[in-house]
């Protein structure tokens, strides 16, 4: 018997800079509070902690300047200015000195929050998914083929909305940096073509209001820019 009883679900994919063809997205990892000065700001030491991950799932994809239509059941929708690495070599057990040739792009992105959602799930100490994982939360821009940028190790890194600066800082200040994420995660999880990972923000997370036009740009990468609605 072939077939299925309802049709497949599209397959997610963002968009590839200069290019026609898509990148087919697999799974989304996050690590979480990567910048020292936005783990301070959410009250936690970053000297004390190793790196973390957290999920969503692919459909939270917003794409091609796609708008973000506020979420339900919140009052305190946040961005996250982010730099997205996507996967194109798998593996498990990466040694850091050869994580960057797993890397096939990178893009400018942000990791929308239901703030106050996520709040509570920690007071009670509950999953983050309804938090973090909803409807339109993975925003993701053109990705950049390594073959033409290389992986960024340091460069500017900001977030505007309507043209006010909220969010500032440098590649170079991640606690870990981008072959360290990849090397730690690709010991939890085998690593696959397609896999997106979120590599943390820096300080100056806060909300957005509906009309709001959020801008994120990424020394040597392709702008971001998605309004809400």
């Amino acid at each position: 018997m072939s077939g299925y009883v309802l049709p497949p679900p599209a397959q997610p994919s963002v968009p590839v800079a200069g290019n026609q063809a898509r990148f087919a997205v697999r799974r989304i990892f996050c690590v979480g509070r990567n910048y020292a000065e936005h783990a301070r700001e959410m009250g936690h030491d970053p000297d004390r902690e190793p790196p973390f991950f957290f999920s969503k799932p692919t459909d939270a994809l917003l794409t091609d300047g796609a708008e973000l239509a506020y979420p339900p059941l919140t009052a305190d929708l946040h961005f996250e200015a982010e730099m997205v690495i996507a996967i194109g070599q798998g593996g498990t057990g990466i040694a850091p000195g050869e994580a960057l040739s797993h890397v096939w792009g990178c893009a400018a992105g942000v990791d929308f929050t239901r703030r106050d959602l996520q709040a509570e799930a920690k007071r009670l100490g509950r999953p983050w998914d309804m938090a973090k994982g909803f409807d339109g939360s993975a925003a993701c821009g053109a990705l950049n083929p390594v073959a033409q940028t290389g992986v960024p190790t340091r460069g500017a890194i900001r977030l505007e909305v309507d043209g006010d600066l909220r969010q500032q800082g440098d590649l170079a200040q991640m606690i870990w940096s981008v072959p360290e994420v990849i090397a730690h995660l690709s010991r939890l999880v085998a690593l696959a073509p397609g896999d997106l990972i979120y590599t943390g923000t820096p300080s100056g997370v806060g909300a957005v209001a509906r009309g709001e036009t959020i801008r994120v740009e990424i020394e040597g990468l392709s702008a971001l820019a998605v309004r809400v609605t």
